[in-house]
C-alpha cells in the first residue's frame, strides 16, 4: 500500500498520541513550592513521550506494506482503463540524431555505480537517453518497504569525447539500466542484466557473453499488420541485502492496446535464472490480432542446415540455431532456424506447454570459429511455465536478414483466446539463460545434435559419387536413450513430409562417433514457391528414443526466375552457373 493511502487513525499514530497528550495536560500542572519534583516528572513526562513516539514509528515501519507487484497491478488495471497517451521525445538532436558508435561512449562510471556503498554484491548502473531511446523511464528504489525515485544524474556517466552544451542534459533522464554481480571470479563486478528500450532485456550466466533477448510482451508480431511494440514505463527495484543471492523488480509496462505489471527475480550462477510474473491487461476498443507471451528475439544467419552463399571462414553465425518445445502431452519438437527469402511463420499447437526456448546446441568453438564474436559462449534462453497457460500454440517468426547485425528470429507462446478488458491475463514462467542444453532435456528422449544439408548422392558403379537431383539432410540424433542401446536394438526412423515434398529415400545407421544415430533423408521439392514440411523420429519396439525433427523448407518468391528457385534450393548460391 502506497503511504498516501494508509489510514490516518493508525493504533499507533504520532498525532493520535499527541492528541491524548494534550487532554492530559489540560488538567494543568499549578506552580508549588515543590519544583524539583516537578521537574522530575516533567523530564519523566518527557521521556515517556519520547519513547511512546519511538515505539510508534517502529510500529509503523513494521505495519508499513512492502511494496509488491499487488501495487504494480493496480496502476497497469487504471493505466488500461484510460486512454493511450504516448510519450514525448525530451532529446535534444545533439541526442536524437546520434549514430550507434557515438551513443556506446556513454558509458557509466564504475565509481558512481548505484550501491556502490552498501554491502551488498549486487551493483546497479544506468543507461543513458540518446538514439532511438528518446523517452525516459523512471526507476525508482524500494528500501524498508518505502519508494525513493533515483534521480537522474549526469554526474555518473563519462561521456568521452562527445562535444555538446552540458545543459542540455538537465532535463533527460534514464533510458534503462544494467544489473552487475561477481559471477565469474569474487570481487569483479560483471554485467548479468541489460534492460533497454521497449521491453527488451538480456541476461547471462558465468562464462556468457549477450546473445538473444527476452520482451515483456509482443503485439501483432511477423503479421503483414504493423507491430506494436510495448514498453516498460516505470521500475521499482528492491534494494538488496548483504547476503541476498536474487535480485527483484518490477516494471510496468504500457502500449496502446494493453499494459501490464510484472515482477522479475534474478539470480545469477552457472545459469541465471530469471523468475517472471506477468499481470496483462487489454485496454478497451483495440483488441490485438496476437498476443506474444514471453517472446524472446534471436539472430540466424547462417549455419550447417543452411550454409553461407558465400564462401566464410566462419561455418556458422548465429546467436540461436533451433526452436525447442516440450509440449503440454509429452512431445519433445526441434525445429531448426532458417534465414529465409521471404518472412516465414509457423505454429505448434501447444496447450498448456511444459517449455519451449531458442536453444544455441553445438559449444566447440569449431563450429564457428570466430574470435570476435564468440558464438559459442552465448547462451540458450528456456522458457519455463509455472502456472497453467491454457490453450494456444508456440509460434516461430523468421525473417529475411543479409548481416548479423539484425535479430530476425522471434519465438512466443501465443494464447488462442483472450479475456475481455480488465480481466488480467496471469503468466508465471521462469526464464533459464544456460549453455547446457542437454540438461534441458535431462530424463527426457535422445536430441538432435545438428542438421546438415547438402546436395544429394549415390555411388555409382565405380565408387565415385554422383549428385542425384536430390536434397539431403543428415540429422545427428544423441543422448542417453540411444547410448544405452542393447547391441543389435531394432531403430527405426519415422519419417515424414507434406504434400509438397517427395520423399525419394531414407538411410539410418549408427554414427559410433557420438554414440548415437545418423539419418540421412533425401527429398525432391515439387512447387519451391510453396512450404515444404519434414518430420522425423526414431523408435524402437514401439518406443520413442529421439524428440521430433521438425525442418521447414520455407517458400521462394514467385518472382525469382525458376533457375535461381533450382540453384537456391540445392546450392543456395544464386546466380551460380
Amino acid at each position: 500500500m502506497n503511504l498516501s493511502t494508509r489510514p490516518a487513525a493508525a493504533p499507533c499514530d504520532p498525532t493520535r498520541r499527541f492528541s491524548i497528550r494534550s487532554t492530559q495536560a489540560s488538567f494543568g500542572f499549578k506552580p508549588s513550592r515543590r519544583r524539583p519534583g516537578l521537574a522530575r516528572l516533567q523530564v519523566a513526562l518527557g521521556w515517556l513521550v519520547a519513547g511512546t513516539l519511538a515505539f510508534c514509528a517502529s510500529a509503523m515501519a513494521q505495519e508499513r506494506p512492502a511494496f509488491g507487484l499487488g501495487e504494480v497491478v493496480a496502476r497497469a488495471k487504471a493505466l488500461a482503463a484510460a486512454p493511450y497517451a504516448a510519450p514525448v521525445s525530451n532529446l535534444p538532436d545533439v541526442f536524437s540524431k546520434m549514430q550507434f558508435f557515438d551513443y556506446q561512449k556513454m558509458q557509466p562510471r564504475r565509481d558512481r555505480f548505484a550501491w556502490s556503498e552498501l554491502d551488498t554484491p549486487f551493483k546497479l548502473s544506468f543507461y543513458h537517453q540518446g538514439m532511438q531511446f528518446n523517452t525516459p523511464v523512471r526507476i525508482n528504489e524500494i528500501v524498508d518497504g518505502a519508494v525513493k525515485e533515483i534521480p537522474y544524474d549526469p554526474g555518473r556517466f563519462d561521456f568521452g569525447d562527445l562535444h555538446f552544451d552540458r545543459e542540455q542534459t538537465s532535463k533527460l533522464g534514464w533510458a534503462g539500466f544494467r544489473v552487475l554481480f561477481p559471477v565469474n571470479e569474487p570481487g569483479k563486478n560483471d554485467e548479468i542484466m541489460s534492460v533497454l528500450g521497449a521491453s527488451y532485456f538480456r541476461v547471462i550466466g558465468k562464462g556468457q557473453i549477450y546473445g538473444l533477448s527476452g520482451r515483456g510482451l509482443g503485439i501483432d508480431t511477423g503479421l503483414s499488420i504493423p507491430e506494436e511494440f510495448p514498453a516498460f514505463r516505470e521500475f521499482w527495484i528492491r534494494r538488496p541485502a548483504a547476503l541476498d543471492t536474487s535480485l527483484t523488480f518490477y516494471a510496468l509496462l504500457d502500449s496502446p492496446r494493453a499494459t501490464g505489471a510484472y515482477e522479475f527475480t534474478l539470480t545469477p550462477g552457472s545459469d541465471a535464472v530469471l523468475a517472471v510474473k506477468a499481470r496483462v491487461f487489454q485496454r478497451p476498443g483495440g483488441k490485438p490480432a496476437l498476443f506474444g507471451v514471453a517472446p524472446l528475439t534471436s539472430m540466424f544467419l547462417y549455419g550447417p542446415n543452411q550454409p553461407s552463399p558465400v564462401y566464410n571462414f566462419r561455418p556458422a553465425i548465429h546467436d540461436s540455431n533451433g526452436l525447442a518445445i516440450h509440449a503440454g502431452n509429452g512431445e519433445w519438437i526441434w525445429r531448426p532456424l532458417n534465414n529465409p527469402p521471404m518472412v516465414a511463420l509457423s505454429s505448434f499447437a501447444a496447450e498448456n506447454p511444459k517449455g519451449f526456448g531458442l536453444l544455441q546446441r553445438g559449444r566447440s568453438f569449431s563450429r564457428y570459429e570466430d574470435l570476435k564474436d564468440r558464438y559459442d559462449l552465448r547462451p540458450s534462453a528456456w522458457i519455463e511455465p509455472m502456472n497453467d497457460w491454457g490453450k494456444g500454440s508456440v509460434r516461430l517468426v523468421e525473417i529475411p536478414t543479409a548481416d548479423e547485425t539484425n535479430d530476425n528470429i522471434v519465438a512466443f507462446w501465443a494464447p488462442d483466446t483472450l479475456p475481455p478488458p480488465g480481466q488480467p491475463m496471469q503468466f508465471d514462467y521462469r526464464m533459464h539463460w544456460t549453455m547446457d542444453e542437454p540438461a534441458i532435456m535431462k530424463d527426457g528422449p535422445a536430441h538432435v545434435l545438428q542438421t546438415l544439408r547438402a546436395t544429394g548422392e549415390i555411388y555409382q558403379s565405380n565408387l565415385i559419387r554422383a549428385g542425384d537431383g536430390t536434397l539431403a539432410f543428415l540429422v545427428d540424433f544423441k543422448g542417453e536413450r540411444l547410448r544405452d542401446l542393447p547391441q543389435g536394438a531394432p531403430v527405426t526412423a519415422l519419417v515424414s513430409a507434406n504434400d509438397n515434398v517427395e520423399v525419394v529415400g531414407t538411410l539410418l545407421q549408427p554414427n559410433p562417433a557420438i554414440q548415437g544415430w545418423r539419418l540421412t533423408y533425401r527429398i525432391k521439392v515439387k512447387d519451391s514457391t510453396k512450404v515444404s514440411e519434414l518430420r522425423a523420429a526414431l523408435e524402437a519396439d514401439g518406443r520413442t528414443l529421439t524428440e521430433t525433427w521438425s525442418f521447414q523448407l520455407p517458400p521462394l518468391p514467385a518472382s525469382m526466375s525458376p533457375g535461381d528457385r533450382e540453384r537456391y534450393l540445392n546450392l543456395l548460391r544464386i546466380g551460380q552457373q
